[in-house]
């Protein structure tokens, strides 16, 4: 139980560095200079944070839970033959558009 709130906790602090740009506040607002910019940019880390692990649990409580056999049939025929189409597809393109390098 703790051990799936500290994935998250982690899951989310790593999702804001890699891509919601960390500490960095949004739009270059930068109020503070020295020891107060430190605090500030680490505010603006946990509330990025914070944002991202309450879409997280919004998400978890909205969406339904699906059995091991839904997850299997899902995956059977769903998931498998959209992913077996988009490689045809993507390979279709380099190679009709010549973007495969040659060796």
């Amino acid at each position: 139980y703790l051990g799936e709130y500290a994935n998250m906790i982690l899951v989310s602090a790593m999702t804001v560095i890699l891509f919601l740009g960390g500490w960095l506040p949004p739009f270059g607002i930068e109020p503070f200079s020295g020891v107060a910019a430190h605090i500030w940019h680490g505010l603006w880390l946990l509330a990025k944070t914070f944002f991202v692990m309450f879409c997280i649990l919004w998400m978890r409580a909205t969406f339904p839970r699906f059995r091991y056999d839904q997850l299997m049939r899902l995956g059977w025929k769903v998931f498998l033959p959209f992913s077996l189409f988009w490689l045809v597809l993507t390979a279709g393109v380099l190679t009709a558009f010549g973007w495969v390098p040659a060796r």
